[in-house]
């Protein structure tokens, strides 16, 4: 008998050496009065926290996180009641202050009749992996800006505006307040692009998009280019009034900046075309059908001999 308790206590010994010799830190809590009855030693060297000061579960939910305390506890208390093997990532609080990320792998071991004896599991330090996450998701927001961002001038796309215009659409129906559009073509920029070259061009495009964004006041007013030369203002919460002003200051503002084009027939300056337009959009309309209004409306004060506004159909 004395052999097969000697046999033990050596087998026991080496699992515990196994245990403590790995980085997942091994831990055992006695479900009846909730405090541990064991956990490794590699939690001194992980969190400072020294094995000893682990008494109860409450000095592991004071060691939590704030922002991850409630639902860590609520939920870990919760499967354990049922008796479900569950797994928890939270923010570890270290003796000197710090936090790491802690994944907390809980198995429940029952007794004869069913009910919860204890809870065992182990604790890894996760904090690389959340940290590669985090850069992950960084890297998708850049991504999706960049993907909604126009290559050239900086400002948004098309793929943007299509989403912005959607938005605003829906809002201004919501509302019943009104939803103003500019449409904003460059005048005679093929002949610029001819006499100046492609290179002068792109620096043309990136200079008026600079000059229209000065043109933008509000934080839900939105620029963006919408084609070639062509470039798109969409103006929530603004009657046809107030979108003839706008337009009106960015006839003024590329007047102030005076571009030089000597083969424009307009003046010896850059011009703009734009086409205007205002709707309070009821149940069934369509946005395509409005944009192409304000498009036809573009189109006309080209037909007027450029560098003005058309803002209805007379």
């Amino acid at each position: 008998m004395t052999d097969i308790v000697e046999k033990l206590e050596e087998e026991s010994m080496v699992y515990k050496t196994l245990l403590e010799s790995t980085k997942a830190i091994p831990w055992r809590i006695q479900w009846d009065s909730l405090s541990f009855s064991y956990i490794g030693p590699q939690i001194e060297h992980l969190l400072g926290w020294a094995p000893d000061s682990w008494v109860s579960v409450q000095d592991w939910a004071e060691r939590i996180h704030p922002e991850d305390r409630d639902w860590a506890v609520n939920f870990c208390v919760a499967q354990s009641k049922a008796g479900v093997d569950h797994e928890a990532d939270y923010r570890a609080l270290r003796k000197d202050g710090g936090y790491v990320w802690i994944r907390d792998v809980v198995h429940v071991v029952r007794k004869d009749d069913g009910s919860v004896d204890a809870l065992v599991g182990f604790m890894f330090d996760i904090s690389e992996r959340k940290r590669t996450e985090q850069r992950l998701i960084e890297l998708q927001r850049e991504l999706e800006a960049l993907s909604f961002k126009d290559g050239l001038t900086g400002i948004a796309n098309r793929r943007r505006f299509d989403t912005v215009f959607d938005e605003d659409w829906e809002q201004a129906r919501r509302s019943g307040k009104p939803l103003s559009l500019l449409m904003l073509d460059i005048d005679y920029f093929k002949q610029y692009n001819d006499h100046y070259g492609h290179v002068q061009g792109d620096y043309c495009l990136k200079l008026v998009a600079k000059v229209l964004e000065k043109a933008v006041r509000r934080s839900h007013d939105f620029l963006a280019r919408f084609g070639g030369e062509e470039f798109v203002l969409v103006l929530p919460d603004t009657d046809a009034a107030a979108a003839r002003e706008v337009a009106e200051r960015c006839h003024a503002l590329i007047e102030h900046e005076w571009i030089p084009h000597e083969r424009s027939m307009a003046r010896k300056a850059l011009t703009m075309s734009i086409g205007a337009g205002t709707v309070v959009p009821m149940h069934g309309d369509e946005r395509l059908s409005f944009l192409e209004l304000v498009d036809r409306r573009l189109y006309q004060a080209k037909q007027r001999g450029r560098n003005t506004t058309v803002s209805s159909d007379d």
